[in-house]
């Protein structure tokens, strides 16, 4: 008699997932959370709120994933999923609230799937969620074994007056950027064009290595200053470098005026542009040491970059906002 397991799908194996992921999921519980993983749906209590707006958002990890493969490290892209949800609902001066995972892959395999579960979870706890549900879903003949995807769905809540949507902005208003981790989840397909050897020496590690290095979350030191402090706008400076997302933040037509000297460029990305890629590109693809954009008022500037770094952050002046075009100028 043929069984589903013939056709190269082991529901044991997801059952004994799911066991394993259910005490990660658990460690990210916050009051609020009214059921846990195992049901049809994950149910959250929102509490007491005058006018309150859902701000949601969905992204993945992209080809990153590749040197996950390579690596046989498993524990850490998940943290990346988390990150490039929330960073971006933050723009908007939401707090996440909850989070939801999708892991598609050709042949399930546990430990794996609970590696991933564990970066998931350890990106929530970072950013002060719950991870409250998800799916797992094996699809022999549509991913090769081994391989597998991995995508997300945050969603954050905010006071309805209280929404940071850059209709404040001035023309002189100063721009402030808090230190990336390194590449984070974006320009990939470039990065492994240009790196083959992902085994070779990079600094004090691996190129593979230092590639993993896990998308930094800002919700927490970010949060902390929108309570303490009036921020206008916010960009994750995510695909599309600077020139794409700093933009974003302003609703009226305003330029970016960058100064590329106010903060240290990470080695990975000198190493990147020595293999043949333009400055231009550069600043096009990747955060280049700057993964988050606060737009500020000039007499709050000293205040905030006092209160990052109490909170041990590496933050930088990198420019200020100008009348024109919804543009971004390097200087």
């Amino acid at each position: 008699m043929t069984t589903y397991k013939d056709s190269g799908v082991n529901i044991e194996e997801g059952y004994k997932s799911v066991k394993l992921m259910k005490k990660y999921s658990k460690a990210t519980f916050i009051p609020g959370v009214l059921n846990g993983l195992g049901s049809f749906a994950g149910m959250f209590e929102l509490g007491e709120y005058k006018n309150p707006v859902l701000v949601s958002g969905t992204d993945g990890v992209g080809t990153k994933l590749k040197i996950a493969f390579h690596k046989k490290k498993y524990d850490t892209v998940g943290i990346d999923c988390v990150a490039m949800c929330v960073n971006d609902i933050l723009c908007h001066g939401a707090k996440p609230i909850f989070f939801l995972d999708y892991i598609a892959c050709g042949k399930l395999e546990s430990k794996v799937a609970s590696d991933i579960v564990k970066g998931v979870s350890d990106g929530c706890i970072q950013a002060g969620c719950a991870l409250i549900g998800g799916e797992t879903a094996e699809m022999p003949g549509f991913y090769d074994e081994g391989e597998y995807d991995i995508a997300g769905f945050a969603v954050g809540v905010a006071e309805k007056d209280n929404i940071i949507d850059g209709s404040t902005v001035k023309e002189g208003d100063t721009l402030i950027g808090l230190a990336s981790s390194g590449i984070h989840s974006n320009g990939y397909s470039l990065v492994r064009k240009l790196i083959e050897d992902l085994d070779a020496p990079f600094l004090d590690k691996t190129f593979g290595d230092e590639l993993l290095t896990p998308t930094r979350i800002y919700v927490k030191p970010v949060n902390e200053l929108i309570k303490n402090f009036n921020i206008k706008a916010m960009a994750h400076i995510t695909g599309g470098g600077f020139f794409e997302n700093i933009p974003r933040m302003f609703k009226d037509d305003f330029t970016a005026v960058i100064d590329k000297n106010s903060f240290p460029i990470p080695k990975i990305f000198k190493h990147i542009m020595s293999l043949g890629v333009d400055e231009e590109e550069m600043y096009n693809t990747y955060n280049m040491g700057i993964g988050f954009v606060l737009c500020v008022a000039p007499e709050d500037v000293d205040s905030i970059m006092k209160k990052l770094s109490e909170m041990g952050e590496r933050s930088y002046v990198i420019g200020s906002v100008k009348r024109g075009d919804k543009k971004v100028c390097l200087k």
